[in-house]
């Protein structure tokens, strides 16, 4: 009797250790074993790594994003509330103010929950989930220099340990090489290496820098769910100028502060509770006044909008996909890299789940999955930041002008009107696409009302201003 034939699977190569090369790979067991391959050595626990600088920040996941993790690695966002994350309502936990200047009421009635915690518990816990995969096979400290292959077929990485500065090189061989490896990808050089056409790449920069500094919680609101407040720029207004307080797990805010040419904040602790008072609208700076730092200021300036357009190349090779930030990069101010990665990882699955990972066309069908969360996201980001001076080559078209005052308008029936809210909420969060601005939810509404007024200041309640006091 004839044995068994064995089924070898196939394998896959994943660049980068982040949160996108994570996500690809969970979603890649299903169809691969997969070796995760990053330069860095990673963290045992919720501690910074020298390869997310940005990490440092104030961070929040949107509901869309919080969806996709739960699909692709159930028990994950239990477990990051679990070790001190929260869920928190939108709007009803947040205090916020939109671009147009229009403070949004704390609606109760949209189901849409934004996950809040720092950036360095969040990548723990997906470390966590995604590496005890017995599929999955970690390779750090070593750095890809090149693909190996040829404009028709990738077939592998080459590889050199430590840094990229040694004289060792390693062949890695794969049925499918991801690039994941952020902001500064070297995708479109290798592809160039190889033979095939230059990626068109489109830049808007706002100009913003971005500081961060960590407070410990005053008074009592460490105790409670403590609202996020979220001040933000106004583009019709340069220089633009806005913040968050994000409460996450120890009892501490992060602060973030930002401002766009001309009045973009410093690395000077002294300086930064001006600058937060001197928002358009204080309560930032107000709510600062008696919490204790708990260090000095960061800041960050990379901070563009940066698109890759890999979908639109008339020629692609398999066995190679392009995810996360290094297809796109966005104004960390809109929140929707983290989304972004998960969807796509998805988008991923999903074509797996159609077409085998070796068969032709495979890669070039990954790749246009993945870009339509690039795309959404994408335009949501550039819908408000190609509005600041000197963010793009050319001004805005005539028909972004106008959809940019829908936008508004839409934000504003949204501020007095749950049913106008939900409609926003499930656009911004990533739920749903942008013709969902254009349904029956919106337009009654803002055609007909019934309308409240806007409110005249920031809706935070007595009991919670003092509870930020000591």
């Amino acid at each position: 009797m004839p044995d068994n034939p064995v089924v070898h699977r196939p394998h896959a190569v994943v660049i980068g250790a982040g949160a996108a090369g994570l996500f690809a790979a969970a979603a890649l067991t299903e169809f691969a074993d997969v070796t995760v391959v990053e330069r860095d050595v990673l963290p045992e626990g919720p501690e910074p790594r020298r390869g997310v600088p940005q990490a440092r920040h104030a961070h929040l996941v949107w509901s869309g994003g919080v969806r996709a993790f739960s699909e692709l690695l159930p028990g994950l966002v239990g477990d990051v509330v679990c070790r001190g994350g929260r869920l928190v309502p939108i709007m009803g936990g947040m205090v916020s103010r939109a671009p147009n200047e229009v403070w949004f009421r704390r609606f109760l009635a949209t189901h849409h929950r934004n996950l809040v915690c720092s950036r360095d518990l969040l990548d723990s816990v997906v470390r966590d989930h995604v590496l005890k995969n017995g599929r999955i096979t970690l390779r750090q400290g070593a750095a890809v220099l090149a693909l190996e292959g040829d404009a028709r077929r990738v077939t592998g990485v080459r590889l050199q340990d430590g840094d990229g500065t040694g004289t060792g090189e390693h062949l890695l061989r794969a049925d499918l090489v991801v690039d994941a490896s952020g902001r500064g990808s070297r995708a479109a050089h290798w592809l160039a290496g190889l033979g095939l056409p230059r990626v068109t790449e489109r830049e808007v920069d706002a100009g913003l820098t971005y500081a961060t500094r960590l407070y410990r919680a005053p008074g009592t609101a460490a105790d409670g769910d403590f609202p996020l407040i979220n001040v933000q720029a106004n583009p019709a207004k340069a220089p633009g100028q806005g913040g968050v307080i994000l409460p996450v797990e120890g009892g501490r805010w992060i602060v973030t502060l930002g401002g766009t040419r001309g009045g973009e904040p410093t690395a000077d602790a002294d300086a930064f509770l001006p600058f937060a008072l001197g928002l358009a609208d204080p309560l930032i700076g107000e709510l600062l006044r008696d919490a204790e730092p708990l260090g000095g200021v960061a800041v960050t300036r990379s901070t563009a909008n940066r698109r890759r357009y890999y979908e639109k190349l008339r020629r692609w090779p398999d066995g190679f996909t392009v995810l996360g930030d290094a297809v796109a990069g966005y104004n960390p101010v809109y929140g929707h890299g983290l989304t972004v990665a998960a969807q796509g990882a998805l988008a991923v699955r999903d074509v797996l789940r159609r077409t085998a990972l070796t068969a032709p066309g495979t890669a070039r069908a990954l790749q246009k999955a993945a870009a339509r969360p690039v795309a959404a996201a994408w335009d949501l980001a550039v819908g408000q930041d190609a509005f600041y001076p000197g963010a793009a080559d050319t001004p805005p078209t005539a028909v972004e002008r106008l959809l940019a005052r829908y936008v508004d308008r839409a934000v504003a029936t949204g501020a007095r009107n749950p049913r106008a809210m939900g409609a926003l909420l499930d656009v911004m969060s990533m739920e749903r696409p942008a013709t969902r601005l254009f349904s029956r939810d919106m337009l009654v509404p803002m055609l007909f009302g019934p309308r409240k007024p806007h409110l005249a200041g920031p809706p935070i309640s007595e009991a919670e201003r003092r509870a930020a006091r000591p």
